[in-house]
């Protein structure tokens, strides 16, 4: 009917510690790689990226690191070798942690052509589409008169704004830069609907994030 007292040893036990990977596992030594301080070092958008860690811990966490070589490498990317983008991924994440020997990247359908430059036919037919005021012209003018990286793009606002130039330090390198404030730019972001700490907003009066931006 009622709950027997614990005794003093009841109350002194500690929950026993989750048992982490064993010494000279794969998970092991990913575990010790993304507690490192060159890991919290990288841009939040490459530790993003390498969510393929956690991946590889558990299709071959368990698996000791003397069982690793080149072969096991070149057998992982051939597995995957229908998304090339996805291989290349898990290459680089691989590289700082086992001996990928210079595993070859593979190539993607577009790598070698690149990404499709628009013609001034194109320019022009979006600009008419989207005068400015939009929050279409906004972005076209702020990524076409800056050449900013998206990441960068959406972070712009008045704060980076000094004389007639842009100056922000970006993401990908930590390096300032500065872009003139050329005249078309310039109209577009005095020009509704901007924001203050970031030009470019969500219908919602928000900042977008660079994948929101993306999409």
């Amino acid at each position: 009917m009622f709950a027997r007292p614990r005794s003093n040893d009841e109350r002194r036990k500690v929950p026993a510690k989750v048992k982490g990977p064993a010494t000279g596992a794969l998970s092991w030594l990913i575990e010790k790689c993304l507690d490192s301080a060159e890991w919290s070092d990288l841009s939040a958008s490459t530790r993003r990226r390498y969510t393929v860690y956690r991946a590889i811990q558990e299709t071959s966490g368990s698996k000791s690191l003397t069982t690793i070589d080149r072969g096991v490498i070149l057998a992982g990317r051939d597995k995957r070798r229908d998304k090339p983008h996805a291989v290349n991924t898990f290459l680089k994440a691989m590289r700082g942690i086992a001996p990928t020997l210079n595993a070859k990247l593979l190539t993607g359908a577009n790598d070698e052509v690149g990404f499709f430059g628009w013609t001034e036919d194109e320019l022009a037919r979006f600009e008419a589409k989207w005068p400015v005021g939009t929050r279409q012209r906004l972005a076209f003018d702020l990524s076409l008169h800056s050449g900013f990286r998206r990441g960068d793009a959406v972070k712009i606002g008045c704060q980076h704004v000094r004389s007639g130039e842009l100056s922000i330090r970006t993401e990908k390198t930590g390096n300032v830069v500065l872009r003139p404030i050329l005249p078309m730019l310039a109209e577009s972001t005095a020009a509704p609907p901007t924001g203050d700490l970031a030009f470019i907003i969500s219908e919602h009066g928000r900042a977008f994030t660079k994948e929101s931006y993306g999409n």
